[in-house]
């Protein structure tokens, strides 16, 4: 289950928060250079890599406690990310006002960039209890995080707030939905 495809969707899944904020970081300052969007992309996905592994210390230490309703515990900490994803899509969301200089200050990047990687310490959680290697798991989370907040910064002068939305709808329901495989295959003993 916890194949590399799989830690890609999770990724993918994660990264939809970080994706939201790049556009709006694109979309305040002037157009962005390559190099100004991977650098910001590259600190989101520092922070989502770490996260994970801080969760994944979290639930070993829990791991004997849980080990008999693990699958529950990611179905339910997956379930509520997801279900938390889904309901931050919905709210409505103030215009941000300011330059480029506050957009890009590495101060206020770093504050974004770990409040939207806040989620993936559940996940970390998760992640514990399937006996996942964490090393290559934030590897992958952080990889493709950067690639898509570099993506979202790129698209951010373009496409506005709009498609951070949508992004996120997805990601939502993609763990939901990784959350509701895992319990499936747990009881049904396709695991």
């Amino acid at each position: 289950m916890t194949g590399i495809f799989t830690l890609g969707l999770m990724g993918l899944s994660l990264s939809v928060d970080a994706f939201a904020a790049a556009i709006g970081k694109g979309a305040t300052g002037k157009r962005p250079q390559f190099l100004d969007a991977l650098r910001i992309g590259a600190v989101f996905g520092v922070f989502e890599a770490l996260t994970p592994a801080i969760g994944w210390a979290v639930g070993l230490v829990l791991s004997t406690w849980i080990r008999a309703v693990d699958h529950w515990v990611a179905f339910v900490l997956l379930g509520i990310v997801g279900g938390h994803m889904l309901w931050q899509a919905a709210k409505p969301r103030p215009v941000e006002a300011g330059g480029e200089a506050e957009a890009h200050s590495l101060f206020k990047l770093g504050l974004t960039a770990f409040a939207t990687s806040i989620d993936a310490m559940a996940v970390g959680v998760s992640l514990s209890v399937l006996n996942v290697h964490i090393v290559t798991a934030c590897l992958v989370i952080g990889g493709v995080t950067t690639v898509v907040a570099t993506a979202g910064v790129m698209l951010g002068r373009r496409a506005g707030p709009y498609l951070g939305r949508y992004a996120e709808v997805l990601g939502g329901v993609a763990l939901i939905a990784i959350g509701s495989l895992i319990l499936y295959q747990h009881l049904s003993g396709a695991a």
